[in-house]
């Protein structure tokens, strides 16, 4: 039920309340002009499972064992040339109970509808990047039973601004309706970290226990799309803000250092690093590189410090060496501990499935941009 402003103080203030720090990680704004709607200190709904897709993979001859998660990037290769393959994101294998001698693998994951068409009949390869998974003669959508309830998120201890306020008050459908809304997410350094895209259709709100005139804002977060639950610790450890020091992702599983790199990405496309003088000497830590998100991270930081940016594939990381990224070319960099990178990273597959060495690719692009690598 929507609550109305009857038995809370109504002092105008021209602009957002701010409170104290950790009470400002969440400004809710108009995506359309940037203003504020109001600023809050925590929000719920923000984690949660996306619209994963279920396939089932029938004749399945494994090539080595999928259980649980299986890859931030898997492919399913046709055998008909002619159909591209079809990536699977962040694809699961769920531990279902099978009867004895059922040939079928079951697969989830966030898919890009394309690749083999509807009913495909031919044999399908799987592979994750690095190795292949195994094969199978057929594979079918398998249909959710019911469609997820729409995603709600809650605004708690929010501080409006006077728009929303007088939104608020008028209480029409019309006004409640605040169009496409940003989320925007701060540090507790005041430091940009990322956004989340929303429906701003305000379907409650009520007076917060977080404080005097502040309120707790539920909205329709239809567009949002959730943050996955193993992301959470990893945006937790983040909104405490950046690190301090280099390999604070060092010990987490390629999972988890994914969703490092994904706010590492976020955060540095918002931010324009100073350009360090041609001629610098980058030093890189390579002990821990030991799957493509490591790679990322470790060449982000050797350029821009702890949490630092500078590619999350090759082709941003080609980008990254052009300049605005922190490095102006030429340069030097000396790469310690590369055989660690060399075991991990050296035989990898294309989306297709066609085998190469991606470690090489890497020192092709670093070279290529201007700095000139020495592996120790």
């Amino acid at each position: 039920m929507v609550g109305s402003w009857s038995g809370m103080r109504t002092r105008h203030h021209s602009r957002v309340h701010e409170d104290r720090r950790g009470r400002t990680r969440y400004t809710l704004t108009d995506s359309e002009n940037g203003s504020a709607f109001g600023v809050c200190a925590e929000v719920e709904g923000l984690f949660g499972d996306s619209g994963r897709g279920t396939y089932e993979l029938f004749g399945w001859v494994p090539r080595t064992r999928v259980r649980g998660w299986a890859g931030g990037r898997v492919w399913l290769v046709p055998d008909d040339e002619a159909l591209g393959p079809w990536l699977l994101e962040d694809a699961e294998s769920p531990d279902l109970r099978r009867s004895p001698g059922t040939d079928s693998l079951v697969l989830t994951g966030l898919d890009d509808c394309e690749g083999p068409p509807e009913g495909h009949r031919g044999r399908v390869r799987v592979h994750d990047g690095r190795r292949w998974l195994g094969s199978c003669r057929e594979f079918t959508r398998v249909l959710p039973a019911a469609e997820p309830s729409a995603p709600r998120l809650v605004l708690r201890g929010l501080a409006p601004a006077e728009r929303l306020r007088a939104a608020l008050s008028k209480g029409t459908r019309r006004a409640l309706d605040l169009g496409e809304a940003a989320l925007e997410i701060r540090d507790d350094q005041g430091e940009p970290l990322t956004e989340r895209l929303l429906h701003g259709k305000v379907l409650a709100w009520r007076p917060s226990g977080y404080g005097t005139e502040l309120i707790d804002l539920e909205l329709d977060g239809s567009l949002c799309t959730p943050v996955p639950e193993y992301a959470r610790p990893v945006r937790e450890r983040w909104l405490a803000g950046p690190p301090d020091t280099p390999g604070a992702w060092t010990c987490l599983a390629t999972r988890q250092r994914g969703a490092w790199l994904d706010l590492v990405r976020e955060r540095g496309c918002r931010s324009t690093p100073r350009d360090r003088a041609a001629g610098h000497a980058y030093e890189l830590d390579g002990r821990y590189i030991t799957d493509t998100p490591g790679l990322h991270l470790a060449l982000g930081e050797a350029v821009n410090g702890p949490g630092g940016y500078f590619g999350g594939c090759v082709a941003a990381l080609a980008d990254c060496l052009r300049g605005t990224f922190g490095h102006t070319a030429p340069a030097t960099l000396l790469w310690r501990h590369a055989a660690t990178a060399r075991a991990h990273l050296s035989r990898a597959l294309t989306p297709d499935g066609d085998p190469y060495d991606l470690f090489t690719v890497v020192l092709e692009t670093l070279a290529d941009g201007g700095m000139d690598v020495t592996l120790a």
